[in-house]
Order: C-alpha cells, then sequence, then structure tokens
C-alpha cells in the first residue's frame, strides 16, 4: 500500500470523526504533507510510541493509541489469564489529549477483559511506575512525551517490575501491530459501561499516599533540614506539569518552611506558555525561577519536568548568580552525599552499590569507588539500570543505593524502576539544606568534590538529522564509523575502540581483540590516549545521533580545552 493508498484508507474508514476527515482533507493537496503523516506507521519501542498530535499513521492521535493498546493486550492475554486478572495502571500527564489518550487506553484494555486502575487525574511518572509494583499489576502504561515540546505525545509501557518493556515485549507489541488492522480489529468498551462493570477502577489520593510514604521512606536527615528551616530558602517549578501537587507536599514533609512555587508555571497547561521547551535541560527555561529567587534571596532553585521523571537544578555560585548545574555533576553531589548521609545516620547498607550509564562522566565511578562502593555501568535508560539493580539485588551481589543517567534522571529506593523527580526532589533538598548548616552552597560542595576526586568535563552534542532521509543518514554515519574505525581523532590516538553491539574491543596499537560485559546495542566508544572516553548513539526517541564526550584532566581548564577540541570533532561527522 502507498502512503496515497493509507491516506485515502484513514479518509473512507467510519472510525475518524468529521472534523478529522476535514483535516485529513484539508492536506489533500500537500503531497509532502501526506508522505510525511503516511509513510510508515509510528515505530514502537521499548520506550514505546512518539509522535506530533495530528492525524495520520505516522502521528500521534486516538487510532494509533488505540491499536497500540490492542496489540499490548494481546500480548497480555498470551500470558495467560492470571496476567489479564492482574491488570494494568494507566497514567497520563499534563499534555493536550493525554487524558482521553489515556481514557482511550482504558476502554480498549476493557474491551479485551483486562482491568484497569486508572488514575483520576495527571500523576507523576513515577507514580505509574510504583502503582504496578504495589498493586501487582501485570503492566502499566503512561501517556506522556516527558520534555519534549508542547506538539509531542507518547505512550510508554511498563512490564509487571515496575521498569520500562523489555525488548522481547516490546517486539512482539510491535509484531501484533503489524498483524493487526489498525481500525478493525479494535475491541473497545464503553467508559462509563466499564466503569460499571468494575473493569475500570479509578486511583487517588489513597495512591498518592502509599507512594508518598515510600518517597518519604528515602530521607537520610531530617536534622538537617530542620537545623535551617527558618532561614533555607529554595523556589520550585513543575513547568505546568505533573511535579505541581506532590513535590512541593514532600518538601513540607521533609521540613522545608520556604519553598517558593513559580506561581506562573504552577498552571497546568500542555500548551507550556511561559516556555520554549519545559525541559530542566535547558537553563533558559527557568527565568522567571531565577527572578523569584533574585527577589527571594533564595539558596538554589529546583524544576522538575512535566512528567516529573526528571529534575533539574540551579545553584548560587560565588558570584552570587544563579547556575545551571549538569545532570552529570548533580549526580555526583547527590552521590557523594548520600554516602556521606548514609554513613553518618548508619543507613549504608551491606555491599552499597552505584549505578550509572555508559554515558554518564566516569567522575560518579571515581566517588563510588574512593568511597568503597562498587559502580556499574548500563546502557541508556532506566530500564536497563532497573534490570541490574534487580539481578544484583536478587543474586546477594549487592544493594543498589544510588542508579542515575546524565540526562538528569535520578532513581533512588525500591519502589520505583523508573527516573523519579519526587523523590530526588527530596533528597536533593535535603543535600541543599545540609550544605547550608555548613555555611556552603551546592557550588561550593560541587568544587570541593572536585578537589577531592579531580576535575572532570562533559559535553553531549545533538547531530539532528530530521526529515525522512533523516534515519539514512544516521544510518550511514554508524556504518562508516564501523567500516573506517578511526585511529585518531582531533590529533588525539585512539588507544581502544569498542563496539557495544557485538561487545567487541580492539586495542589500536597491537589489533589485540577482547570482549566487554555489555552488548547488543547500537553504540560505539572511543577510548583516546589522553584519557577522554568518545561515545557515539542514534537517539531512539528523536531523529538525531548524539555524542558524548567524557574527559578528565589535572585542572578544569585542562579539561575545557579536550572537551571544545573533541566537539569540534564531533560536529564535523554531520557531513
Amino acid at each position: 500500500m502507498s502512503y496515497r493508498d493509507v491516506y485515502e484508507k484513514w479518509l473512507n474508514s467510519p472510525a475518524l470523526s468529521e472534523a478529522e476527515k476535514e483535516e485529513l482533507r484539508s492536506i489533500a493537496n500537500d503531497e509532502k504533507e501526506i508522505e510525511s503523516r503516511f509513510f510508515a506507521p509510528l515505530e514502537f519501542g521499548t520506550a514505546g510510541l512518539r509522535g506530533t498530535m495530528c492525524v495520520g499513521l505516522h502521528q500521534m492521535n486516538i487510532h494509533v493509541i488505540r491499536h497500540a493498546t490492542q496489540a499490548f493486550a494481546e500480548v497480555i492475554k498470551a500470558e495467560g489469564p492470571e496476567a489479564v486478572k492482574r491488570g494494568v495502571a494507566v497514567c497520563f500527564d499534563c499534555r493536550n489529549h493525554s487524558d482521553e489518550f489515556a481514557r482511550e487506553t482504558a476502554c480498549v484494555m476493557a474491551g479485551n477483559g483486562i482491568h484497569v486502575r486508572l488514575f483520576e487525574s495527571l500523576r507523576p511518572t513515577p507514580e505509574v511506575s510504583f502503582a504496578v509494583r504495589e498493586y501487582g499489576c501485570i503492566a502499566g502504561v503512561n501517556v506522556t512525551a516527558s520534555h519534549n515540546p508542547k506538539e509531542y505525545n507518547g505512550y510508554k509501557v511498563y512490564w509487571q517490575d515496575g521498569a520500562q518493556l523489555p525488548p522481547h515485549h516490546a517486539d512482539a507489541i510491535a509484531k501484533k501491530m503489524e498483524e493487526l488492522d489498525l481500525f478493525d480489529s479494535i475491541v473497545r468498551m464503553d467508559y462509563d459501561e466499564a466503569v460499571k462493570a468494575g473493569l475500570i477502577t479509578l486511583m487517588g489520593a489513597e495512591t498518592d499516599e502509599k507512594f508518598l510514604a515510600n518517597v518519604m521512606g528515602q530521607v537520610n536527615d531530617k536534622a538537617a533540614v530542620e537545623k535551617v528551616a527558618d532561614t533555607f530558602k529554595m523556589v520550585y517549578t513543575p513547568f505546568h506539569g505533573t511535579g505541581y501537587k506532590l513535590i512541593p507536599e514532600a518538601l513540607k514533609r521533609l521540613g522545608m518552611k520556604h519553598v517558593i512555587c513559580v506561581p506562573e508555571q504552577m498552571v497546568i497547561d500542555g500548551n507550556f506558555p511561559t516556555v520554549v521547551s519545559p525541559n530542566p535541560e535547558n537553563p533558559e527555561g527557568f527565568y522567571l525561577a531565577v527572578d523569584l529567587a533574585k527577589k527571594e534571596g533564595a539558596d538554589f532553585i529546583l524544576g522538575s519536568d512535566p512528567d516529573a521523571d526528571r529534575v533539574g537544578i540551579m545553584v548560587r555560585n560565588d558570584q552570587g548568580e544563579y547556575i545551571t548545574i549538569s545532570g552529570n555533576q548533580t549526580g555526583v553531589l547527590l552521590l557523594d552525599y548520600l554516602i556521606g548521609a548514609k554513613k553518618r545516620t548508619g543507613k549504608m547498607p551491606e555491599k552499597p552499590v552505584a549505578l550509572k550509564t555508559i554515558v554518564t562522566t566516569e567522575m560518579a565511578r571515581k566517588v563510588a569507588e574512593t568511597n568503597g562502593l562498587a559502580c556499574y555501568d548500563t546502557f541508556t535508560g532506566f530500564k536497563f539500570l532497573a534490570e541490574k539493580k534487580d539481578k544484583l539485588e536478587n543474586a546477594g551481589e549487592g544493594k543498589v543505593i544510588f542508579a542515575y543517567e546524565e540526562s538528569y534522571g535520578y532513581m533512588l529506593g525500591d519502589y520505583v524502576r523508573d527516573k523519579d523527580a519526587v523523590t530526588a526532589a527530596l533528597s536533593l533538598t535535603e543535600m541543599a539544606a545540609w550544605y547550608a548548616g555548613q555555611g556552603m552552597t551546592l557550588y561550593d560542595a560541587l568544587q570541593k568534590c572536585y578537589e577531592k576526586y579531580g576535575f572532570y568535563g562533559e559535553k553531549t552534542l545533538n547531530l539532528v538529522m530530521p526529515g525522512l532521509d533523516g534515519l539514512k543518514k544516521m544510518a550511514d554515519l554508524m556504518a562508516g564509523l564501523r567500516e573506517h574505525p578511526p585511529v585518531e581523532i582531533a590529533g588525539v590516538a585512539v588507544a581502544q575502540q569498542k563496539d557495544y553491539k557485538d561487545g567487541s574491543v580492539v586495542n589500536v596499537s597491537d589489533g589485540a581483540k577482547s570482549t566487554m560485559e555489555l552488548s547488543g546495542s547500537n553504540v560505539l566508544r572511543y577510548e583516546m590516549t589522553d584519557g577522554t572516553s568518545l561515545i557515539v548513539r542514534p537517539s531512539g526517541t528523536e531523529p538525531k545521533v548524539k555524542v558524548y564526550i567524557l574527559a578528565n584532566g589535572a585542572t578544569k581548564d585542562v579539561c575545557d580545552e579536550k572537551v571544545a577540541k573533541y566537539a569540534a570533532w564531533a560536529e564535523s561527522l554531520k557531513g
């Protein structure tokens, strides 16, 4: 079927409303637009689906949602009657159409006889991971596009451990989607009927309380907060999203008296009217928070992304200016603090472990190992961190006290298997308060860490490759690097070439080959003779190739110099 045929099929389908058909008629003479919407279905991967919201096969809309849910329901039914009975938890964020997409998900699951626990209103992403585990569900669905621009929405899928879907289940759903007709295969039940039949039950405050009880269990040193509570001030922004309720509540329970919320951004709004991008990785989104912090004399600023799974902070530097610190730096600070706090309060488990991803700073390993913790790498994504945590703990090989990745995601405790801004906000605030009690800002604390563990510098470059030929360009870039592995980069010799696809390691100097523990991912890594690591990986959710530069050196200037040199090489890969 050509994309034109698919367009016509949609246009003539009784499943579409008159308004949807009108939207399709409006592009009847725009061949490029028709092609971009109908050339192929949205690809279902381990992160589920993500795309822009409009009518079309390659977009996010209720038809694509129903289709994915029907496929997911088939995979659950194939697990047997017990799985069907255990049911699924469904959650959604603040985005336009998120509530509608979540309800459609629930209606299709109910139509297939699968019990649904649906949140009554928007909730943070970690709470669906928690609900899956707490209520013994077989799976979970979260309607969210995390920190993407407002035009996007997504469909994130969890399995019974509360982590995002493992690859073989994602493949099974993708395969089912290929087999099932997008319109005719859907079995759905009317929402009110499903509620009446007990196939959809709503979750609300009772689940929040259970979740918050677990979050508060992560407090290490409440006395540190009480000591400075009268004077210590912070500014918080949820970027119009789901953190607006539970994060201020958790901080209040921690003993914080001065949590000043950015009023304009406490308003739930899927158009994110006050920011270009609701991403705590982008410092420009914090401009309202910075103005408020200056006015109030706040010690630090904290922001969670719209689905409250990631968190970013700004700290006051030695000039009194508020500056962002990266996800790499935040994780290092928090790991160092948790080690100290757990030792101080007698909460350090036996055989403590820290986890990070392969693209996260090597400084985390230095912090862990200097303090007697084991540190393990995983592939990018919290499903891998969660999997490693379970594997280590089930085998009695260690207890994970902290897991994180450089893109502002942190996981603490045993009750979620995903990144969690609610718990991270609690721990970061406790840390900031403890340092305030020592007469230090988090900026001071970071400088102390560099003095203690050495200087590290990181940079991530996004080589954006949009358009229909974007995927081909990405594939060509990776293939080219495999065919002609570099032996020198930016005038520095490559010591080792690592390919995470097959786990192979090649020593450039003598050609000796060995293998790594990790394999099965389309990622290349170069260990340079100056101690820098360069990692190249295509994004799983967006049309771009990411290049990560992980440098270290005797001083900050040495690190910065290395980062700048390799960044120029990374830019040249765009071709």
